[in-house]
């Protein structure tokens, strides 16, 4: 995890948390993962030819996919709203 990505880690979770001692809800990940893949997508851009970063974003990508179809399949009022607040695509 990047230096970036760390010290933007607790305000990621305050945003993202359902109570005050919540750090690890399926909605703080797919946020955290979603701060990590557009810094790699970043990282990426000006690297094309690194590969094993590339294989580390499709691997996040994976897990957040999976994240997503299992929050929809649990709640879809949750779902919609984590979509909405990260800004991402629908399942």
């Amino acid at each position: 995890m990047s230096k970036l990505v760390q010290s933007k880690k607790p305000a990621i979770i305050t945003k993202q948390q359902i109570h005050a001692t919540d750090t690890g809800s399926v909605e703080v990940q797919i946020a955290l993962l979603t701060v990590e893949i557009d810094n790699l997508k970043g990282h990426l851009k000006g690297n094309a030819k690194d590969f094993s970063s590339r294989r580390g974003l499709l691997r996040k990508v994976g897990k957040r996919r999976s994240l997503l179809r299992y929050l929809s399949s649990v709640s879809q009022a949750r779902y919609k709203k984590v979509v909405s607040v990260n800004k991402l695509k629908s399942l």
